[in-house]
């Protein structure tokens, strides 16, 4: 972003061009090491999320990605760094505050970097107990979605618990608790499968 200011006594106008900061190169372990804690310390990151972060910082060459991995190995054996964890704590707080179903939570956790096996294993247990029905109704309620009251709401609201990782049964479930019409439904399940 360019910023002007006009000199009153040259009668010209100034150009004030922000610029960047060069992001810092780390070229030892224990610096590289006190970045990664810090980032960490900001928010929980998956290991691919730090490595992404910290092959940034280091040369790019055979001994950053030396650099990255050692650190990466040191805050594991440390178990500040835990995809397991991460996934857990990731799928219980998106199903209890964000109301999200579980596709969604798989979605986001592959976008993430966890390992497909990993995500599996938390996913299934975070929603063992878990009746989506109910979650997809608690999602609207959260949305403060209201019954539709035409075609184009409707489309609007199945669509909206797709995106939140709603199957197409369960979507359709919600709605005809809602007493949408058959027809509505029928035509929004097509245009779901042919997707």
């Amino acid at each position: 972003m360019v910023s002007h200011l006009y000199c009153i006594d040259c009668s010209a106008i100034l150009l004030f061009v922000p610029f960047k900061h060069p992001k810092r190169v780390f070229a030892d372990e224990n610096s590289l090491y006190d970045y990664a804690v810090a980032a960490l310390g900001r928010r929980m990151r998956t290991v691919a999320e730090l490595k992404r972060l910290m092959r940034q910082r280091v040369p790019h060459d055979e001994m950053g990605t030396l650099l990255v991995e050692m650190v990466i190995l040191r805050l594991k054996d440390q178990k500040y760094l835990n995809d397991s964890n991460y996934a857990a704590a990731y799928s219980s707080f998106r199903r209890d505050n964000e109301k999200f179903g579980r596709r969604r939570v798989i979605t986001d956790l592959k976008v993430k970097g966890v390992h497909a096996d990993v995500i599996e294993k938390v996913v299934d247990e975070a929603y063992a107990a878990v009746n989506e029905e109910e979650l997809a109704r608690a999602f609207l309620k959260r949305k403060r979605l209201k019954k539709p009251a035409n075609e184009k709401e409707t489309a609007r609201i199945f669509r909206g618990l797709m995106r939140a990782g709603f199957s197409v049964g369960i979507a359709i479930k919600v709605l005809k608790h809602l007493d949408v019409d058959d027809e509505i439904l029928t035509a929004l399940q097509e245009e779901a499968e042919e997707i």
